[in-house]
This record gives structure tokens, sequence and C-alpha cells, in this order.
């Protein structure tokens, strides 16, 4: 049976066998509570601070951030508990119950607005960066200080739908633009996301008009023109698209057989069934988040409406890219993989998603994939971890989906539009309630950290791991 002590400083006498002395640091931040809570003497200490302080972690001969944490072995003789002031937290700090660090400043992207903050945990906006046009959707801040976004022209558009953009823009440490490339026009519109590749183009996301003949022709159910999801790739020194994939090559319908394109969904996994929940006003797909997997050079988008994923193979040449064949996976511009909704394409597996944003990887080998599941179907959203298979392949009449590694939802967490996740170095998961703020939420479903945006709507957040105090 454990014999637990207490003391304010670090003991000098020896202790006799099983007797455990608990130091508390600073003075007077907290206490410890011994439970009894096994016949063979195992006990729990719970660590409680005091007011103005919060409990950071247990150290000596265990290093644990675990509270309470359950102690077993008996020979352990010195554990120190301990607790840090709470710093001065402003009124949009809702929770701020740390256990682990680090904790990185947040970039928070206000929605559709011209300003995105660095933000510290305390609530303190380090800096705000204050734009001319208004964003459309996505601003990153990048290592060496500057930042690429994509921004709405303030001429009027000839078409448009929620998220729209059409201008790129790097800007300066003082968000001032230095390069523009303006994807406007009466067939095509920039929106929504765009990503950096390694060798500094740049991939984003371009709706693209189809005529209401062109669609008919091709077996799609409609009286009116669509717009469908392209993917280009601009070299910004030379201003010029230099890679570009176009969802209407890769698409399937069953509903017209004297017509293009007809074929059994069920049995192309790969194809895009192009009469899926169409809308009134042409913008069926909605896509809304691209990310780039380095390793495996694959295109992963979120494509709301279809409430999955597609991923797309980079390594496909410009000219291969409307072809079904070529490339690393041998299926040229179709879909090497797809999650989320088989439903889409007639699969047998269960609906996971319905509508979903933002697409972040949690591991560094880009084998988990964190993504916002909506969840427009019971007005309640989750946090997905996936963790893909091994190999990316679609066959007909398989279970195609990932394993769900790990996930977080809450009665509170709702919010239909926007929003997103992203893994935290400390293995903490950051939350964007679009409506709401942000939620910092530990591997053990812990709620660590929330900020209210007092109103504001926000697109997302991303970490700043070498931000200004």
């Amino acid at each position: 049976m454990f014999i637990v002590l207490f003391s304010c400083s670090k003991p000098t006498h020896e202790n006799p066998e099983n007797e455990l002395t608990i130091t508390i640091i600073p003075v007077n931040s907290g206490e410890v509570i011994s439970n009894e809570i096994s016949a063979s003497g195992e006990i729990r200490l719970t660590a409680t601070p005091n007011q103005n302080f919060t409990f950071t972690k247990w150290k000596g001969v265990i290093d644990s951030y675990e509270n309470p944490l359950i102690i077993q072995n008996q020979n352990i003789s010195q554990l120190i508990a301990v607790f840090e002031p709470i710093p001065d937290l402003s009124n949009e700090v809702d929770t701020y119950k740390f256990t682990n660090t680090p904790r990185e400043s947040i970039f928070a992207i206000e929605n559709g607005g011209k300003e995105a903050h660095i933000i510290n945990k305390s609530g303190k906006k380090l800096k705000t960066f204050t734009f001319n046009k208004k964003l459309g959707n996505d601003i990153e801040l990048m290592p060496d200080g500057t930042l690429l976004g994509i921004f709405k022209p303030e001429d009027e558009l000839e078409f448009s739908f929620g998220g729209y953009g059409g201008i790129l823009s790097k800007l300066d440490t003082d968000a001032k633009p230095i390069w523009e490339y303006r994807i406007a026009n009466s067939n095509e519109l920039a929106h929504h996301d765009l990503v950096q590749l390694p060798n500094k183009n740049i991939l984003t996301l371009v709706w693209e008009r189809i005529s209401k003949e062109d669609a008919q022709e091709n077996g799609v159910d409609i009286n009116h023109d669509i717009f469908t999801e392209k993917i280009v790739e601009i070299n910004p020194i030379t201003d010029t698209v230099v890679w570009e994939w176009r969802s209407w090559n890769h698409i399937v319908q069953e509903r017209f057989p004297e017509k293009l394109n007809y074929g059994d969904l069920s049995q192309m996994p790969n194809k895009i069934n192009i009469n899926y929940n169409l809308q009134e006003n042409g913008d069926f797909m909605h896509a809304n988040a691209i990310t780039y997997d380095t390793i495996n050079d694959l295109i992963f988008i979120s494509v709301n409406y279809f409430s999955e994923v597609w991923v797309i193979d980079h390594s496909v040449s410009n000219e291969g890219t409307a072809s079904d064949s070529g490339g690393n996976f041998n299926v040229g511009g179709d879909l090497v993989y797809r999650f989320g909704n088989p439903t889409t394409y007639e699969g047998l597996d269960e609906r996971l998603f319905f509508n979903n944003h933002h697409v972040s990887f949690s591991t560094p080998d880009n084998k988990n994939i964190l993504i916002f599941n909506n969840g427009s179907n019971v007005s309640q959203s989750t946090v997905f971890e996936l963790k893909l298979p091994d190999e990316l392949i679609l066959e007909p009449d398989l279970n195609n989906q990932p394993m769900i590694h790990w996930e977080y939802t809450n009665t509170d967490l709702y919010y239909p539009r926007i929003s997103g996740a992203v893994r935290l170095s400390n293995g903490n998961t950051l939350i964007c309630e679009g409506d709401y703020g942000f939620w910092e939420i530990t591997q053990e479903k812990k709620i660590v950290w929330k900020y209210n945006g007092q109103g504001q709507t926000f697109w997302r957040a991303y970490p700043i791991y070498n931000s200004i105090e």
C-alpha cells in the first residue's frame, strides 16, 4: 500500500518503501488528491489547479500528461506535479485547459473577408493581415513570411457560386500583392482553394462551363449549362498553365443508352457519374479543397456536393490527363481512388460523409487523412481521421473505403458550410467550426482550447510554428 506525502519543494529525506512524495511546483499552485483503487495498492492521482493556474504535467520517474494518473509501480518514491499560471485570456477564449506542449499559434482566416490573423492560445492577435480584396477563400502563410491566396475580383463576373475567387495572388510580408494571375471569364472561374507544389508551381480549383447542348449530347439529364471541376497547374514565372485535369473527360452516365458515355456505374468506380445530384444553378460538384501528396504525387480534392474525396494522379502527362491509362497508377486521369460516399458510383459500402470540407494529412507518411464531415443529415459535424489502404485501387463490388482511425464529434459542433481540421505537432487536432471559431482536441477527445469568434465566420486555421510573440 502506498503512503502519499506532499511537499512544496523537493524533499531531502529518504523515503521508506512504498512511500510516495509528491512535490507541487510552483508553491501553492494546486493540489494532488490520491485514491486507492485496487487491493494491490494501485492509486489514482488527480492534479487540481488552484485559481488562475493550469496543470501541465507529471515529472520525475514518470513523465506524463495524463490527469488523473494511475500509479501501479509501488517502487516509485518521488513525483512532481507541475502547474503553471494561466495567462491573461481574451474574451474570445471559452476554454483553456492545456496539459501538454507546444501550443502553436494559429493563422485564422476570415471567411470571404479582408483579414487574416495570427492568434495565440491566450486569444491575443499577434498580427493582422489586411488585404485590398476579399478572400475567396483560402490563403496560406508561407515559411518565408509571404502569403499565397485566392481573392475575389472587384469587377462584375459572368457567373459565380459560393466560395468563388478568380484571382490567385502572392503577397509580401505586409500583405501587398507581388504576383497575380486571373482565372475569371465567361467559361472559367477559380474558386475556394489553392496549393503550392514543391517546384513552386500552383494548383487551384476551377469551375468550367459546359454548354447545355454539349452536356445533353454527353448524357447529362439537364436543360441548362453545367459547371464541372477542373484543376490547373500554373507556372508563376511564365504565367502559363502547364498541366490541367478536367473532370469532364472522366464521366459516365446510365440514363441514355443512345448517348455518349453510357455505362454501368457499379462497374466503373473510377468514372464520375455526371448525373449525380444535379443542381438547378449548374454547380453540382462544388469542390472546396485541394491538397497535394508530395510522397506519391497525388492530388486530393474534397467534392462537397458529391460528399466524397477524389484522388487524381498528378504524375500523368498533360496530354495523358484526358485518358484512362498511364501515370504511376496506370489509370490516366480517371480517379485513382475515392471515398466518403459510395452511392455516387452505386458502391456497396456505407456512406460516411454528408457534405465535407478540407482534406489534410495527419501523419508524415501521408497515410492518414483528416476531413471535416459537415453532417448535414444529422445537424452535427464530425472530424474523421481515416487510414488509407496500402494500395489505392478501386474495384467493383468490393469495399473500397478507408478505415476510421480516429473521430471526434460533439453536440455543440455543427456548421453545414466551410470548416476544417488539421493535426498539430503535439498530437492534438485543431478544428475550425466555421460559424463559431476553433477547438483544440486531444487524442483522448478532451477539449483543451476553444476560441469563440464572437459572430465572425472562419474559413480555416493553420498552425504557426514560429510565430512572433
